[in-house]
């Protein structure tokens, strides 16, 4: 549910970076207030995690679309909701700079709606009330299925309404909404069976580490178990598992499709090619693979497998590196004001 920078106006680009840079803040703040000091190395790792497994699109049968996993409450769920919102932050920066995915003008309608909804709206409403007697397996499997629906729900219907207030005639209110919401429906499912496939392994393994019953992990406290498997999930999901992925088009453009007959707009302006400019230049693996080489027109079928493992690893290593240095940032800051 990646959206594109020509989906969107200067104006609503401009506010949703506003909304998302206010939550942004309030994250950072809430964080440095919280004693927690093992979520630094969860963060670096879910955040590759998150970034792998968005790689992976699943075919939803019969209807020539595909989904991937958007990750905000399987983060949220390990990391509280401002951890988790932050390492989302850190995935959707990394995709949007480094391999064109979602587009940086749209940046803060994609953390809108993959992020705040999630952490901030569904994650208290919904999660936290199914967790509040106790953390169960059968919990787990409810709560992940019930949050991820509800919040792709409102992230769907939030791009409608970013498209129509940036006046995209191309895709008619009505229209819109009646393919996006059911399609996203089905991703949702599907991305919740998966959110508590996961949660229902670290739970067995630690179950100190789920939300919001999550004891605070001192540092020296062991996460080996948790981090080496997830590690290992990590370069299996970017490394191999993406290669095959489904080559259907996803909820966002199956539906763009289905109202105007194509899976993408142009937009013209200064506004929307600067933004285009520089993510051109900053996207070393656009789309997830190798840039064309000069003087050839696509790329060789082994070229763009490799490319598209090569891009799974590298993207996971930097999101790694940024979740996990937000998170350390934001832990010496702690200690520097808990001594000044």
């Amino acid at each position: 549910m990646h959206m594109a920078d020509a989906l969107i106006s200067p104006a609503v680009g401009g506010i949703m970076w506003a909304v998302s840079a206010g939550f942004t803040g309030y994250s950072v703040r809430k964080l440095t207030k919280d004693p927690d000091e093992g979520i630094v190395p969860l963060m670096g790792v879910m955040g590759a995690f998150v970034f792998a497994a968005q790689m992976i699109n699943f075919t939803i049968p019969g209807t020539g679309s595909s989904g991937h996993i958007g990750g905000g409450m399987l983060l949220s769920a390990l990391l509280g909701p401002v951890g988790g919102f932050l390492t989302l932050a850190s995935v959707l920066l990394i995709q949007a700079l480094f391999f064109g995915d979602g587009g940086l003008l749209a940046y803060g309608c994609n953390l809108a709606n993959m992020g705040i909804f999630t952490s901030f709206v569904i994650y208290p409403l919904v999660w936290r009330r199914i967790m509040k007697k106790g953390v169960t397996a059968k919990r787990i499997w409810w709560g992940s299925v019930l949050s991820v629906v509800a919040a792709l729900q409102l992230g769907a219907f939030s791009v409608v309404l970013e498209t129509f207030a940036s006046g995209r005639t191309e895709l008619p209110f009505s229209a819109f909404v009646v393919l996006m919401q059911p399609i996203h429906l089905a991703i949702g499912v599907v991305e919740g069976l998966v959110t508590a496939a996961v949660l229902t392994f670290v739970w067995q393994a630690r179950p100190e580490l789920i939300e919001p019953n999550r004891a605070h992990l001192q540092a020296g406290v062991s996460l080996r178990k948790v981090l080496v498997v997830m590690g290992i999930a990590v370069v299996l999901t970017g490394g191999a598992l993406s290669l095959f992925a489904s080559s259907f088009p996803d909820g966002l453009e199956w539906s763009m499709f289905g109202v105007m007959g194509e899976e993408e707009i142009t937009a013209a302006g200064t506004v929307h090619s600067t933004f285009s400019d520089i993510q051109e230049k900053t996207a070393v693996l656009p789309d997830y693979t190798f840039k064309v080489p000069d003087g050839a027109t696509e790329l060789t079928e082994t070229a763009a497998l490799a490319g598209t493992s090569v891009s799974g690893l590298v993207g996971g290593a930097m999101t790694l590196v940024l979740a996990g240095l937000i998170g350390f940032a934001v832990t010496r800051f702690r200690k520097r004001e808990t001594h000044a």
